[in-house]
């Protein structure tokens, strides 16, 4: 039996990008077949938006890609996601300094850049397209599914790795 994997994606109000991370990984792991052993879900280092859906603009970007983001709802880290998830990835160094903050220490290995797993972007975080037009959050879609490809493919090769149970 392979054992699951649980990934947390983090921005700062979660209703434009991890949101975003959420609903495009959702998809690159229901297209490998991957979705009883992965779990997925975002959070905001900021209560802002808590209960909000995402976005409009992240919403309808998205949905122009084939990705539905409708029927997620903001929320902010809470202690337990750190103990529950096995990667907690931060869309910019700002957040990953609050999770490095809130986080006790044996969990520290967990976070990380998401895109650290993107192979063809300029970047290495995730920009924030609240305050801009539309071109930021189709360059948030592309970084987003960038590094959703190299994540799968990490977790592809972390899962293939384990000795299979019979």
């Amino acid at each position: 039996m392979t054992s699951k994997r649980s990934i947390l994606f983090v921005c700062m109000g979660n209703i434009c990008r991890s949101p975003t991370a959420e609903g495009v990984f959702r998809n690159r792991v229901a297209a490998a077949g991957l979705t009883d052993i992965i779990r997925i879900d975002s959070a905001g280092t900021h209560d802002y938006h808590v209960g909000n859906a995402p976005d409009n603009r992240s919403q309808q970007f998205a949905q122009r890609r084939g990705y539905d983001l409708s029927m997620q709802r903001a929320r902010q880290v809470q202690a337990s996601d750190f103990s529950d998830f096995d990667y907690v990835l931060a869309m910019d160094r700002d957040n990953l300094a609050r999770l490095q903050t809130a986080c006790p220490p044996q969990h520290h290995h967990k976070l990380g850049l998401f895109m650290q797993y993107a192979s063809n972007s300029p970047s290495d975080v995730v920009p924030d397209p609240y305050y801009g037009g539309g071109s930021g959050f189709d360059r948030v879609l592309d970084y987003i599914e960038d590094a959703s490809d190299g994540l799968l493919d990490v977790l592809r090769k972390d899962l293939a790795a384990e000795p299979q149970v019979a």
